[in-house]
């Protein structure tokens, strides 16, 4: 089929006018984002000009080839707070400076800085625009958009240190799809911080992560938001292959407090192989509370020690079930003596809050024991139980040489009505 010639032009030239049209349309485009970054560099300017005067000290000093200066200017505009929100551009630029300083040349007498994490300039610089607050959260929000990973982490910390609302959709997002696992477990930590329910479905989700950082960050963000819809997925985190997620995962089960099924799964992970998620579970079922963890517990005092054996009596105390009274007594001062006088004086409380008159001998003896610690919790728990069999053996350690120990036994005798009588 034949095409006139004069259509062909017309088709040419309308074709010419639409891509002259496009390329129009692209440049107008062009022109107004060169236009909006001038106006907000105009905007900058001005905002430092009218600046305090350290405040535009240290802005000089955010741009010095030195990187010392620079964490140093960042760390000296975080004690301004809101006064250095002219500040917040160049700060943010800074997120992604991965340089590491030495903050002890500048943070002078301080101590309080973990050691064991390497201090950077976009650190810093995250440290004051968390102080700096809410006028920082917007540039933090697009700061998650930046293709340093190290400046997405550090942006999406100080989103959490601020607690504010507006970060918490950014954060899901980037705890969903961002590809580096530290920003995606600092996420988790914010989400956590600011405490914001609509977190909850991410996390969940988050708690089967590759990374096993970012799945225990998870376990401590769904602990600390508290909704009982993440119980099922943090059950499932207590069989998880890494011992620290698995610890996590039982201190956010007891956070939440929930019972239910909740409870059967703790108890099986007191057999775990790791002794800090056992003292975590510990402490978990007596968060909780439920009657059906004190078997459990009680048996398991016999075949516990150190910080897990002082956990599960407290938990057996917090519990409040008669039926451990014997078990605890072994641990205060019978044959079972546990041999940490933490643990000893943790069990003599929890005979104390139970209540149950069968731990007075035992409690009677531990009015003996060599740590002072065991005796003054022992002369409490007698208080608290209330048994006049003990006015002999609580007025026989008035004379302690303990002052905590004269003060517990004189407030048991108090409460039982004997002191002061021969």
């Amino acid at each position: 089929m034949r095409v006139d010639v004069r259509l062909r032009k017309l088709f040419v030239f309308v074709a010419a006018l639409a891509f002259a049209a496009l390329l129009g349309a692209g440049g107008v485009m062009q022109a107004r984002q060169e236009r909006g970054a001038r106006e907000k560099r105009v905007r900058e300017r001005s905002a430092e000009q009218v600046a305090p005067v350290d405040v535009r000290e240290e802005l000089e000093g955010l741009r010095s080839p030195d990187a010392q200066k620079r964490a140093a200017a960042a760390y000296r505009l975080k004690q301004r707070g809101a006064a250095a929100r002219a500040a917040i551009p160049a700060l943010v630029e800074l997120l992604g400076d991965a340089t590491v300083v030495d903050p002890s040349l500048y943070r002078k007498g301080e101590k309080w800085w973990n050691n064991r994490t390497d201090i950077t300039v976009g650190v810093e610089a995250s440290h004051a625009l968390s102080e700096i607050g809410a006028a920082s959260v917007e540039p933090l929000i697009g700061a998650l958009r930046r293709p340093e990973a190290e400046a997405r982490k550090n942006a999406a910390w100080a989103l959490g240190a601020i607690d504010d609302k507006r970060a918490v959709e950014p954060l899901i997002g980037t705890l969903k799809t961002d590809a580096d696992a530290r920003v995606r477990s600092t996420s988790a930590w914010s989400l956590g911080a600011i405490g914001d329910a609509r977190a909850v479905e991410g996390l969940n989700a988050a708690l089967k992560d590759a990374d096993a950082e970012v799945r225990k960050q998870s376990a401590w963000a769904s602990g600390a938001i508290g909704d009982e819809r993440s119980t099922s997925s943090l059950t499932q985190a207590l069989k998880d292959d890494d011992a620290e997620v698995r610890e996590q995962a039982a201190w956010a089960l007891g956070a939440i407090g929930e019972g239910g099924p909740v409870v059967n799964s703790l108890i099986a992970a007191l057999g775990d192989t790791s002794k800090d998620v056992r003292e975590q579970v510990s402490w978990a079922l007596g968060a909780i509370g439920d009657k059906r963890a004190a078997a459990p517990l009680a048996a398991a005092l016999r075949s516990l020690n150190g910080d897990v054996l002082e956990q599960a009596a407290w938990a057996l105390g917090a519990i409040g079930d008669e039926d451990a009274t014997e078990a605890l007594s072994e641990v205060v001062s019978g044959p079972g003596m546990a041999q940490g006088a933490g643990a000893r004086s943790q069990a003599a409380w929890a005979l104390g809050a139970i209540g149950d008159r069968r731990g007075v001998p035992s409690l009677i003896g531990a009015l003996k024991d060599e740590s002072a610690s065991v005796r003054s919790q022992a002369a409490w728990a007698l208080g608290a139980v209330g048994d006049r069999r003990a006015a002999d053996a609580l007025k026989a350690v008035l004379s302690d040489k303990s002052k905590d120990v004269r003060s517990q036994a004189a407030w048991a005798l108090s409460v039982i009505g004997e002191l002061g009588k021969n």
